[in-house]
């Protein structure tokens, strides 16, 4: 069965350094690592183009915590504090609330991609972070423009 939001054998150069800082926060035999073990400064290149999205449950929701510079030009407005449910799908968060459902589930990485045009196209990987014992916030990072 093949895995809804399954992020592909190969990933653009700047989304495998997110998602190697990510494994690289791994501790011990632990499949996702601690939230409170990320540091966005480790990664000051991308910052523009990571966020955090905070996972609330009974009822799922998710929300963006925090959205970097590049991805709020991109999306025409401040999105920060916004509900997955409240975004309309457009560019960069398309089909977020589903992915992040996704990730939840699969308790691992997850990928969307929308190359509707070469203008608008945009990769989006959604990791997992451990925290007050269950997945309680995820690390998203785009890569936008062409493939």
């Amino acid at each position: 069965m093949t895995r809804p939001f399954a992020p592909p054998k190969r990933l653009p150069p700047d989304l495998l350094r997110v998602q190697a800082y990510w494994e690289g926060l791994l501790r011990g035999s632990a499949k996702v690592p601690f939230w409170d073990d990320l540091d966005l400064t480790a990664l000051p290149d991308l910052a523009g183009r990571l966020f955090l999205v905070g996972v609330f449950s009974k009822p799922e929701r998710f929300r963006l915590d925090l959205v970097g510079e590049d991805l709020i030009t991109a999306f025409g407005q401040e999105a920060a504090g916004l509900f997955t449910d409240e975004i309309a799908h457009v560019p960069p968060f398309a089909l977020l609330g589903s992915q992040c459902s996704a990730t939840i589930e699969a308790a691992a990485p997850t990928w969307f991609e929308d190359n509707a045009t070469v203008a608008t196209g945009y990769r989006r990987l959604l990791l997992p972070l451990w925290g007050d014992g269950r997945i309680s916030m995820l690390l998203g990072a785009v890569d936008q423009g062409p493939a």
